[in-house]
């Protein structure tokens, strides 16, 4: 007879935050609340991606425009809502910002002021919803700068040095939902099993190959990139001496690009346009997109830096909206990236 197979041992996202928790002194709960009402909104906005072929009023744009200038589709939304109506009266923050809106969003009246702050992405790669291509949530949490203040939060407490966060995380809406955090002691990744609701600790201590043969950046502008980014990727795909050129691929959506060479190994890069005053200073936003990234990726044992070769958890945020530009991947990757660009 065959031998029964043996269950493997299933742990949630509540019950891991849980037992992180108890190995922190003084450790009150509120991060393993406020995280809980994350995930809620989470679920709620996976639900609706997996109808978005289903329902009209799902799919498409809207006549709307976010701060940034972009068209906003209606799921980006939806999105924006569901987390920003789940996380403001949370209790557990002190400020929230959403890519979404030009300034931060209080804690309305009534409601408790917690010690920490959150900076998100409702929805990444938005401009895919509706081929049916993965997009995804970015999240950032700091710590106030006066933790033990009942006052509401400011923009100042938003703005903090990327290896200040006490987590960074992404969760990718795919074949699967997969949430992938982590709180500053390596990477873990969850997958939603729909059939109980809840995320299930799927891959536990998640590192970053040290080097890979996938690249990915929107090689369209590479007209417009400095002659240093356009060394660089001519060098990667060339097949001079036999060399084996690196394999092309772009999603278009930073979640799902970063998710696969946070698996497989790779580099990807965003530049800045140098010839066109389209993205000056890079494209991509500081605080809701490569910062909470870059903590990922060093904690994977990857590498995050922008095209001067800027540790980019190192960068000191100016603006709740700064943009900047991305060159994160794996460690022996970025190194070589970093070749190429001229010494100070």
């Amino acid at each position: 007879m065959n031998a029964t197979p043996k269950q493997k041992k299933l742990i949630s996202l509540s019950q891991f935050i849980l037992e992180e928790q108890l190995k922190i002194p003084h450790a009150s709960g509120e991060f393993t609340a406020l995280l809980s009402h994350l995930v809620y909104a989470a679920k709620i906005v996976g639900r609706e991606v997996r109808k978005a072929g289903l329902l009209d009023d799902i799919l498409g744009a809207t006549e709307d425009t976010n701060v940034q200038g972009e068209t906003q589709m209606k799921l980006d939304q939806y999105a924006d809502n569901a987390f920003n109506q789940s996380l403001k009266i949370c209790g557990h923050l002190c400020v929230l910002a959403s890519e979404e809106h030009e300034d931060i969003i209080p804690i309305p009246g009534g409601y408790n002021i917690g010690k920490y702050t959150m900076a998100i992405d409702p929805l990444d790669g938005s401009s895919n919803i509706d081929t049916n291509v993965s997009i995804g949530t970015i999240f950032s949490i700091h710590q106030r700068l006066e933790p033990n203040s009942k006052d509401p939060g400011s923009e100042r407490d938003l703005l903090q040095q990327g290896h200040l966060q006490r987590c960074a995380g992404y969760i990718i809406y795919g074949s699967s939902t997969m949430l992938v955090l982590s709180t500053g002691k390596g990477v873990s990744g969850f997958t939603l099993d729909p059939s109980v609701g809840e995320f299930l600790l799927s891959h536990p201590n998640m590192k970053m190959p040290e080097s890979g043969d996938i690249y990915s950046a929107n090689e369209g502008n590479a007209s417009y990139w400095s002659p240093e980014v356009q060394a660089y990727l001519q060098k990667i795909k060339s097949i001079e001496g036999g060399k084996k050129p690196k394999t092309a691929r772009y999603i278009g959506s930073l979640v799902a690009d970063f998710h696969r060479n946070l698996l497989k190994g790779g580099i990807f890069l965003y530049p800045n346009d140098t010839k066109s005053s389209k993205c000056p200073n890079g494209k991509l936003r500081l605080l809701y997109e490569a910062a909470p990234m870059a903590f990922i990726a060093e904690q994977a044992g990857g590498m995050a830096v922008t095209v001067k070769g800027e540790r980019i958890l190192d960068l000191n945020p100016k603006d709740l909206h700064e943009r900047t530009t991305l060159i994160i991947g794996s460690k022996k990757e970025v190194e070589e990236f970093l070749t190429f660009i001229p010494k100070a």
